[in-house]
């Protein structure tokens, strides 16, 4: 058979379900969720093969409006210079929620003439089953979609419909990864992932958005993985947060990182976390560099 090989976006609004998406897509973690917005923000590659098809999923930082910090600026131009590397978008949009953000995604990918399926996700939340389709006409009217989908992405209600849709639309080529191959990048920036995700989850609505995590090393010992990683905020006031009373926030976020990596590794983990202060970090461009988001 013909082998089949492309590069898919995720593209839509902060908070959308990009992410649990692409893990429900491939049935295991391959980026981190939250309910918070703007968890992701980096370009996550993850590598899918089945059969005579491989495809490259690249899940992107939400695309928001009315921030200024460098960091969002950054990760705008990540989610939008995606579109131009793909040769097919998945357009995520939550139940029939359109708004600004959603009109200037459409408006951006119109002019790149490429094929774009329009998923409509969260569809475990309706009321009502008969309130999809009034969603799907007001959509169809927007855009000639390849498709349009609707989804749970949490419940896997329908993926198996839209990796079919997506094959169809496959370029013909050949596969650019082993078929053994599912993720396109470091184990560090995992690692830093995993810790990011617990304490995005534990910490009130404004912390998350001023946190970084680095690896500052790992070292194989006998039968454990020793992970030294620090945390950075900024300010002290942050920090105190971060720390919880007599330490009690960091040891519980270090806890739960700590097992979900020792599920990753099939290995135990001793994880060491600190945390340091890096004033006004997501608005300094060469913090910014320094942490990766280039």
């Amino acid at each position: 058979m013909n082998k089949k090989f492309g590069f898919v976006s995720l593209t839509g609004r902060t908070n959308v379900g990009k992410s649990t998406l692409l893990n429900s897509l491939f049935g295991k973690k391959i980026a981190i969720t939250s309910r918070k917005p703007q968890t992701t923000r980096n370009r996550i590659l993850g590598i899918f093969s089945e059969n005579n098809n491989q495809i490259v999923f690249l899940d992107t930082p939400g695309v928001h409006s009315g921030f200024k910090r460098a960091l969002n600026k950054y990760m705008n131009r990540v989610a939008r210079n995606c579109y131009e590397e793909v040769d097919l978008v998945i357009f995520v949009v939550d139940r029939g929620r359109w708004q600004k953000e959603e009109e200037n995604i459409l408006k951006n990918l119109k002019e790149l003439n490429k094929p774009i399926f329009l998923v409509i996700n969260k569809i475990d939340r309706l009321k009502s089953k008969n309130n999809l389709l009034p969603i799907i006409t007001d959509l169809n009217s927007k855009h000639d979609f390849e498709g349009i989908i609707p989804v749970s992405a949490l419940r896997k209600d329908n993926i198996t419909e839209l990796l079919m849709r997506i094959f169809e639309k496959l370029p013909s080529g050949e596969f650019h990864y082993s078929v053994s191959s599912e993720k396109e990048f470091s184990e560090a920036f995992f690692i830093s992932e995993i810790i990011r995700e617990k304490a995005i989850n534990r910490l009130g609505d404004e912390l998350p958005y001023r946190i970084n995590v680095q690896i500052e090393k790992v070292e194989e010992g006998k039968n454990i993985r020793h992970i030294f990683a620090n945390i950075f905020v900024e300010s002290t006031s942050q920090k105190a947060i971060l720390l919880g009373k007599k330490g009690s926030m960091i040891k519980a976020i270090g806890t739960s990182a700590r097992k979900e990596l020792e599920k990753e590794f099939i290995s135990k983990v001793n994880l060491q976390l600190r945390v340091k202060v890096k004033r006004n970090w997501t608005n300094d461009v060469n913090l910014l560099s320094k942490y990766g988001y280039n």
